[in-house]
């Protein structure tokens, strides 16, 4: 076991389609996309990036720039500063990856609290077991059982900057235990800790109509997960958090007093190094794109530019070089493949009276970098103070360990008895 395994093993959250996929054939691939290589892009600590909750999750995991409740502390913790009530509180829990294994699973506490009409302070707590797995030594025989988990905990702080504008900042900190201590590969493993951050902003405007309707229009961005890579050993090297920017945007619109309806689009983007094309006969030379072993600030900027694009190749599917023995790429590829990191969510909501809720949703990630398709569905209810959300994934194909995903959400919300006290300084 090494730190490259652990990661793997980490990544494993995401177990995508493409270990059920044929090797790329590139023979007779001279030019075209019928030579296009996997480069799915892997980090530490994925579970950061799955929809924690139910309302989104039947969205096809759009939430950047839904109406705010207690969950906006993972998508967009800025929209808390626009929130109704004076504090909520959820509680989701997602079994995880059922087509493999039945002891996984993400819980996730989220709440906040208004501290005045155009701020609000916010926390999550995200815990993600991985099961009970059994370590064993080169030669098969038992060292211990142990259980895999991770957990991240948040605090938020959220500002309106203006009757429609917002932003918000949240501190996270970030512990994955996936050996439990045990010795890998000569070196004593250890538990991977980090701190990150994110930022986010939120535009809302409910004063606007569609011919003789009431609606309201929505943009949010939020780049979540800016902090240090971590490793699980003191010798291995370390790896990138999954640093993440979503933008998207939400429009409402109120049909009569009973019913309305909320279309939703989010697009995200991981914010750390491409892989790189390396040269067969030299594995460690890089043959196009950049090396992947950089700073985070580095992979974090550079992450809009690095995709090394679409070699080009001769009859027997070989990778032609230039005279500095780099590869010859294909005009237009590399910006081609930085649009094919970009994942697509697409959602809408019926709302009947405010109380029941149908939702339905698309996410899509191109087949090269990861191909997760799949529709999702769910509702809603409301009585009261509480709330209850439930949400179903149908993959696209068959075969894919996600299919059947459940979660579940259960909301409290306790509404003030009287205005929210005001900000002296908005005054």
């Amino acid at each position: 076991m090494n730190n490259k395994l652990l990661s793997l093993l980490a990544t494993g959250l995401f177990v995508f389609n493409l270990q059920a996929q044929d090797p790329v054939d590139c023979a007779g691939a001279v030019n075209g996309s019928d030579c296009d290589e996997l480069r799915a892009i892997t980090t530490a600590v994925p579970f950061l990036l799955i929809s924690p909750d139910s309302r989104s999750g039947a969205m096809g995991e759009v939430g950047v720039a839904l109406s705010p409740d207690a969950n906006a502390q993972h998508w967009n913790a800025s929209k808390l500063a626009f929130a109704e009530e004076e504090m909520e509180f959820s509680l989701s829990y997602s079994p995880w990856l059922r087509q493999l294994v039945d002891d996984m699973n993400l819980a996730y506490l989220a709440g906040y609290k208004k501290l005045t009409k155009t701020s609000a302070i916010g926390g999550s707590l995200r815990y993600f077991t991985l099961g009970d797995i059994i370590f064993t030594d080169n030669n098969g025989t038992e060292i211990r059982p142990f259980r895999p988990a991770e957990f991240a905990l948040d605090v938020s702080y959220s500002l309106q900057l203006s009757s429609k504008f917002s932003g918000g900042i949240t501190a996270r900190w970030i512990n994955s235990n996936l050996t439990g201590g045990v010795n890998v590969g000569g070196a004593d493993s250890k538990a991977a800790n980090a701190f990150a951050v994110d930022v986010s902003a939120y535009y809302h405007d409910d004063d606007i109509s569609l011919g003789d309707k009431d609606a309201a229009l929505a943009f949010g961005i939020s780049i979540s997960n800016i902090g240090n890579k971590i490793s699980y050993t003191n010798t291995a090297q370390r790896d990138f958090l999954p640093m993440n920017m979503r933008l998207g945007g939400a429009f409402t619109i109120n049909l009569d007093q009973f019913n309305k309806i909320t279309l939703a689009y989010d697009a995200n983007k991981l914010l750390v190094p491409s892989p790189a094309l390396y040269d067969q006969d030299e594995p460690t030379r890089i043959i196009a794109g950049r090396d992947p072993d950089v700073g985070v600030a580095e992979g974090l900027f550079g992450s809009f530019t690095d995709a090394p694009g679409r070699p080009i190749r001769d009859e027997d599917g070989s990778v032609i070089l230039d005279s500095d023995g780099n590869a010859e790429i294909e005009d237009g590829s590399v910006f081609q493949e930085e649009l094919r990191e970009i994942n697509h969510s697409i959602g809408f909501e019926y709302w009947y009276a405010d109380q029941f809720a149908v939702r339905g949703g698309y996410f899509y990630e191109h087949p090269t970098k990861g191909n997760r398709q799949y529709f999702t569905v769910g509702a809603g209810f409301r009585y009261n103070v509480f709330g209850l959300d439930l949400s179903y994934l149908i993959p696209t194909e068959q075969r894919n360990p996600l299919a059947n995903t459940l979660r579940f959400t259960l909301r409290v919300a306790f509404d003030s008895s009287g205005p929210a006290p005001s900000d002296p300084n908005n005054q």
